[in-house]
């Protein structure tokens, strides 16, 4: 199906409904590969058919339980390494410990950095991923890193909507030029707040930059994970003024608290990827999830042919 060497796709247990999508959008099956427990709970990857000289994608999202998903991806590397791939591109739709990516305080570790270390010495080639948290970690590989956008997504499906009176809502500093493409993309001005965060997973809003009264407001991040960001934000908007408050991202962690104050939150809709699998607790009626899978096939037929990835953003 492209002139570029033979190529199979692969995947650990993380996230098999969106490697089945993949391969169903590429046309070919999913490889044979079995991950399991030994009983002490080592992990166990068998790969079935043979890789011997084909450009291998693995597909695993780093996502909860992060240390055996990491663990799988690892092993896995590793397998197809030893099996004489031609080349292997890890695919990890979620970049687990990306939020360490530097030092804040004395004795900090870099995860982030450990993380792009381990994938490198397991055995990828080149990291294909979708909205990093922090983009710099791009150059902790020596080899490609290729990072998807979920903007364009996102953006189609609120033009889709026909909303009006819209604005977009940066939830902090940090998120701005992602906030700032959303709100390119749908035409419409952009506020962000401005919040401290004084230890993980606490946040406290401290004013918001724009005006946001009478607005329908999109607060636009790359993840959620105890919802305390978006949900504090929310109130903090309709204080100010907003008519109706929609939250998107790419990765919903959703961990902790994050159901709870979600489904207490006035937020209209929340609208996310399928990078990471909602689990069956995870449900909730105002949830909407959006397939990257195209995105991913598109970039993986690009990647084996060695045409432009950027030219799907253009």
């Amino acid at each position: 199906m492209s002139d570029g060497p033979e190529f199979k796709i692969f995947a650990g247990n993380s996230n098999i409904k969106l490697a089945e999508e993949i391969a169903r959008y590429l046309n070919i099956p999913l490889g044979d590969c079995v991950v399991n427990r030994f009983s002490d709970g080592e992990i166990q990857v068998k790969i079935n058919e043979s890789v011997r000289g084909v450009h291998v994608f693995a597909i695993q999202s780093t996502c909860y339980p992060v240390n055996d998903n990491l663990m799988e991806l690892l092993i896995m590397l590793d397998a197809f390494k030893r099996a004489s791939a031609y080349r292997v591109t890890a695919v990890i739709p979620y970049y687990g410990y990306a939020r360490q990516d530097r030092k804040i305080r004395a004795r900090d570790p870099i995860s982030a950095k450990l993380v792009a270390d381990l994938i490198t010495v397991a055995g990828a080639h080149r990291v294909l991923t979708i909205d990093l948290h922090a983009g710099q970690i791009q150059g902790y590989f020596n080899f490609p890193v290729d990072q998807l956008e979920a903007v364009p997504i996102l953006a189609d499906y609120f033009l889709k909507k026909k909303v009006e009176d819209l604005i977009v809502v940066s939830p902090d500093m940090g998120g701005v030029t992602r906030a700032r493409e959303l709100a390119k993309r749908l035409n419409c001005p952009l506020a962000i707040i401005d919040k401290r965060r004084p230890e993980p997973n606490v946040a406290e809003v401290m004013n918001i930059i724009g005006n946001v009264k009478g607005k329908n407001v999109i607060l636009t991040d790359d993840m959620i994970d105890t919802a305390g960001t978006i949900t504090l934000g929310v109130e903090a908007l309709i204080d100010r003024g907003a008519k109706e408050v929609y939250a998107c991202c790419t990765h919903p962690i959703l961990s902790g608290p994050a159901l709870e104050r979600l489904a207490k939150s006035p937020i209209k809709e929340i609208v996310v990827t399928n990078t990471i699998p909602l689990r069956d607790d995870c449900k909730l009626d105002k949830v909407k999830v959006l397939s990257v899978a195209p995105l991913f096939a598109e970039a993986i037929k690009r990647i084996n042919t060695n045409k432009s990835v950027s030219e799907l953003f253009d």
